[in-house]
């Protein structure tokens, strides 16, 4: 049994950062062990789930909770896994099942812009990043090729080579968008997506399903259980059903083992020369917090105190509008474009940038749901459908959130099934944002004149949406006293501990985080493998 529990590389989550950092590292020639604490369920199951789902809304129907890896659920009540100690609710949502959150994701697979490394010495706001974006470009070319990357070449980002494919078609929604707005000066770009063009990598083209959220029944997007299938492939071992509990150092800090349960709570130790903790940005600093030792009283890969601090998203505004034509949303990808020329700029000194991001969801259901709550029926409800159906639109931001030591993941006194702490989480929002926000707003109001909207609903003052880009709980940076891992990604109090996730990030960007988890593991891996 030790020597199947042994590896030369052990990763803590099977998501698609850690994923795909297995999978380098085995095609390398590494001995690699992948513990997730989820069951594996097969892309099958999850679409019937999502078929026969009464909650067509909720992105986490589908996906299954098990008692001993919960994860948040809010619908159709709350399970208070993640506890708010507030004084903002941060609900976040993720997924502990192999292959992680992305099974649900948008897709959207944006680099950051090179200026979102420098905020604090070219704005005065948040911190810079320890590495540049010339350090970072050629890994964000390899995860566009390993994730299948299509997108329009002038998205603001530099790149060396080209995106692997063209970006998915147009749909009518989009280019009516984009004509609509080019007068007012506002450009209207493909979004940056892991979603195939073409047939690519075997998986077939996007065929506009309009279900990209909560999964793409064709797998013509890509997510982490095509990651975790890769790394088996490559010839990584993973066992699902694993709850890692605690992290194990020896007597001069080196990580020696992880333990985990599994559901009946029996306990095994790995063992392993190099560790990966690969779980998100609230799992993962609730594993360091877990293994609290004498050596290390604050938890691992704590002496800088921050292991949890500066959680950070994206909160969002809105706007949903009737356009004064038929656009018909809901004819192919869900969220297929975008503006971009909000996300950087010296205003960055007095407010939060942002990115603006155009709905294409079918509104179908949400149209017919508002009419009969409003006492609409028979052939006039048919009629309103078909008419409101046809224009609503809707649009949000996607805001940068500085980091604040005060909004941070700690542990609650309440347990799970198997007696582990649940997260609790302690989250505000300021004035940068709130300012933000009402710079979107303006935008927001001079798009709808352009697209002829009238019926205008804005979202609460206030009252934000979230985005689920958990960020900055293990921020990277060169001084260990403020910081959890180095540019690498390794931790500062333990050499053979790396951290491969959103949460390493020392900045939130305007962007979804995925890409960039994916790009920094890839540059660990390369290091792990260049310093075995």
């Amino acid at each position: 049994m030790s020597d199947q529990l042994s590896a030369d590389v052990v990763v803590i989550g099977s998501g698609i950062v850690g994923a795909l950092a297995a999978h380098r590292l085995a095609s390398q020639g590494a001995s690699v062990l992948i513990l997730e604490s989820g069951p594996r369920v097969d892309r099958a199951t999850l679409v019937e789930n999502f078929r026969n789902s009464p909650r067509k809304g909720d992105f986490m129907s589908p996906y299954p909770f098990s008692s001993w890896s919960p994860h948040p659920v809010y619908q159709p009540e709350d399970n208070n896994y993640l506890i708010q100690a507030g004084p903002y609710p941060y609900k976040a949502e993720y997924i502990r099942i192999v292959g992680g959150t992305t099974w649900h994701w948008a897709a959207q697979a944006w680099r950051v812009l090179p200026n979102d490394l420098r905020i604090r010495s070219l704005y005065g706001v948040g911190r810079d990043w320890p590495i540049s974006y010339e350090d970072l470009e050629p890994f964000y070319h390899e995860a566009e090729l390993k994730m299948g990357v299509s997108g329009a070449p002038n998205n603001g980002s530099p790149r060396s080579k080209p995106f692997p494919m063209q970006p998915v078609a147009e749909s009518y929604l989009e280019q009516r968008f984009r004509e609509r707005l080019a007068p007012g000066g506002y450009q209207v770009i493909t979004n940056t997506t892991a979603r195939n063009s073409r047939n690519y990598d075997g998986r077939p083209a996007c065929c506009g399903n309009n279900n990209c959220m909560p999964i793409c029944p064709i797998d013509a997007q890509y997510h982490g259980g095509l990651s975790a299938d890769a790394a088996e492939k490559a010839g990584a071992r993973l066992i699902a059903n694993a709850v890692v509990y605690r992290i194990e150092h020896d007597d001069k800090g080196r990580i020696a083992a992880v333990h985990y349960f599994d559901p009946d709570k029996n306990t095994f130790r790995v063992t392993g020369k190099t560790f990966i903790l690969a779980a998100n940005g609230i799992e993962s600093p609730k594993l360091l917090l877990l293994s609290a030792s004498d050596k290390f009283k604050n938890g691992l890969a704590n002496s800088s105190g921050t292991v949890g601090r500066n959680l950070m998203d994206h909160p969002s505004n809105s706007l949903v509008f009737d356009a004064e034509e038929e656009l018909w949303p809901g004819r192919g990808p869900m969220s297929p474009s975008s503006i971009n020329a909000l996300r950087d700029g010296a205003f960055r000194s007095e407010h939060a940038s942002f990115r603006i991001d155009i709905s294409n969801s079918s509104q179908v259901a949400s149209v017919t749901n508002a009419l009969i709550a409003k006492g609409v029926y028979g052939a006039e409800l048919d009629e309103q459908i078909r008419f409101h159906a046809a224009r609503q639109c809707s649009i949000k931001n996607v805001l940068e959130v500085l980091p604040d030591p005060e909004n941070r993941i700690v542990l609650s006194d309440q347990k799970d099934a198997l007696g582990i702490a649940r997260p609790q989480v302690h989250y505000a929002l300021n004035d940068y944002v709130h300012k933000g926000m009402a710079a979107a707003r303006e935008h927001y109001t001079r798009i709808a004149q352009l697209m002829g909207g009238t019926n205008l609903r804005y979202s609460p003052d206030g009252v934000y949406g979230n985005n689920q880009h958990i960020t900055g709980t293990l921020s990277m940076g060169s001084d260990p006293r403020d910081s959890v891992v180095d540019g690498y990604g390794r931790s500062h109090d333990h050499p053979n501990l790396y951290m491969a996730s959103t949460g390493v990030m020392p900045t939130s960007a305007t962007v979804n985080s995925t890409l960039t988890a994916v790009a920094l593991a890839l540059r660990s891996a390369e290091h792990i493998h260049a310093n075995a």
